[in-house]
């Protein structure tokens, strides 16, 4: 037992690894009509790492692995959500894959290390583990975009992605190495320790903090790192789209908080990556907002959206305390919350032979199904910010947050755009509501794809009426683990 004792803070991590070996294997002995076997597996692996996180969940930071990994509140929620995200992934995209030739071992085992990748990531304690998380989860994700071979867009969109990428990802380490040269350390709590008492390199430290910076805002696909975002996820296959845009963002969150909350989270270190966070932000809400509103494609609009959306993470990272980053993390909970819905209508109107990733596909919606239009109004007025819809809290806790932290000018830009982009989300709402349909094909969803689709606008407007438990769970994971 005492060799086995210290393996149980990251034994989610260590089932979900077993799980995808057994399931390459197995699904070697699948034959394509069975493919749902393949399906139910890997289903029924997140669920078991849903179960192991809960049931090992703990109040009190703990350290393993020589300090490398560790296991907190923060990254027990952060894992719980990845892992239910991806199952709802999963659940959308099932019949999408399936008309397309994707229903096949290898996306399945492409997406269980990607979510591999992300929860090693969210509890790497030590920059190197952060670092193979990281590395992780892109390469899965590259794979995963050129995945169906025979399409030119999907394979152009992943050399786009493995190129800027790579570029990224060195970036990202060449500010690893410059830390460890300006400190001698690359674990977390004592490079904050280290960090406080001013024994550090200072010039070196900041040149790495740069470089660090910059691969933080690819991960997030931030301004000006968001070249990739609106290519990938209009080449990449709906379902492949769907799970790039969503659940990388809330790794791409504990990355800030690893990096920038914990291990450069000092007072006199962090006055200099906020002043680069206001102008990434800034510039994410301004170009995410405006390129949105003349894009004709549903995929390349909700890029945009997405750019707009991280530049109110980083908002909320910017005020550098408690209240600002537990803003932020109920803040990208409930983007990924609205973004699996959008992504999820998009694939139930698509079928065999026809892609509904243009804005005209959802022209009289309302006439075709009130209730999944109703679900779809619901998911563009948070986008928007409207009550009582969540996304309008998750939009006021990150302006609170900055006036708080005495960032009045930046509250008052992010208002103003918040405005502006109200234009393309109500669009839609006008083209369900008041244009007549170009397609009367019935809507005819999975089973546990209406269920799923309810569920997720029923979220959408309960957390908009109650949104105190899940701001109080991230405030108090966030005190709990900084």
């Amino acid at each position: 037992m005492e060799y086995i004792q210290p393996l149980w803070p990251a034994f989610p991590e260590l089932f979900l690894l077993l799980s995808v070996c057994v399931i390459l294997i197995a699904d070697l002995f699948v034959r394509d009509e069975n493919r749902v076997v393949t399906y139910g597996l890997t289903q029924g692996a997140l669920a078991a790492c849903i179960f192991l996180t809960w049931a090992w969940a703990t109040r009190e930071p703990v350290y393993t692995f020589s300090g490398m990994f560790v296991d907190d509140l923060m990254s027990d929620v952060l894992k719980l959500f990845v892992c239910l995200s991806v199952m709802v992934v999963l659940a959308y995209s099932r019949p999408y894959i399936a008309a397309r030739g994707l229903f096949r071992g290898e996306f399945f085992a492409l997406l269980l290390f990607a979510t591999l990748g992300m929860m090693v990531m969210i509890s790497a304690n030590h920059l190197l583990v952060l670092y193979l998380g990281l590395e992780l989860m892109m390469l899965s994700l590259y794979s995963i975009v050129a995945l169906q071979r025979d399409s030119a867009t999907a394979t152009e969109a992943a050399m786009k992605y493995f190129v800027l990428g790579a570029l990224a990802s060195g970036m990202l380490l060449y500010g690893m190495s410059m830390i460890y040269g300006a400190t001698g350390t690359l674990e977390i709590t004592e490079l904050a320790q280290l960090i406080a008492e001013g024994t550090v390199n200072w010039p070196v430290l900041i040149f790495g903090l740069v470089f660090i910076v910059a691969g933080l805002g690819f991960e997030l696909g931030v301004v000006p790192f968001h070249m990739w975002v609106p290519d990938v996820y209009q080449g990449a296959p709906g379902a492949v789209a769907l799970f790039v845009s969503s659940v990388p963002k809330v790794a791409g969150f504990a990355l800030i908080i690893r990096l920038l909350g914990q291990a450069l989270g000092a007072e006199q270190l962090s006055v200099e990556w906020q002043q680069m966070l206001v102008v990434m932000a800034v510039l994410s809400l301004v170009i995410g907002n405006v390129t949105a509103i003349v894009q004709t494609n549903l995929k390349r609009m909700l890029a945009y959206s997405t750019i707009s959306h991280m530049g109110f993470v980083l908002l909320g990272a910017l005020a550098g305390d408690e209240n600002g980053y537990s803003a932020a993390m109920f803040y990208v909970i409930v983007y990924v919350l609205t973004n699996l819905g959008a992504f999820g209508m998009m694939l139930l109107l698509s079928r065999s032979g026809f892609e509904a990733e243009n804005l005209e596909d959802f022209k009289g919606l309302n006439q075709r199904s009130p209730w999944y239009a109703f679900i779809m109004l619901l998911i563009m007025f948070s986008m928007v910010g409207i009550p009582p819809t969540v996304g309008f809290y998750a939009k006021l806790a990150v302006l609170q947050s900055l006036l708080t932290a005495g960032y009045l000018g930046v509250a008052v830009v992010a208002v103003v755009f918040s405005v502006v982009g109200a234009f393309y989300y109500l669009r839609i709402v006008k083209l369900m509501y008041f244009d007549a349909p170009e397609d009367t094909a019935p809507l005819a969803p999975a089973a546990d794809v209406k269920v799923l689709m309810s569920l997720n606008g029923a979220a959408v407007l309960i957390f908009g009426i109650m949104p105190q438990p899940l701001m109080a769970l991230c405030l108090y994971s966030i005190q709990a683990s900084l």
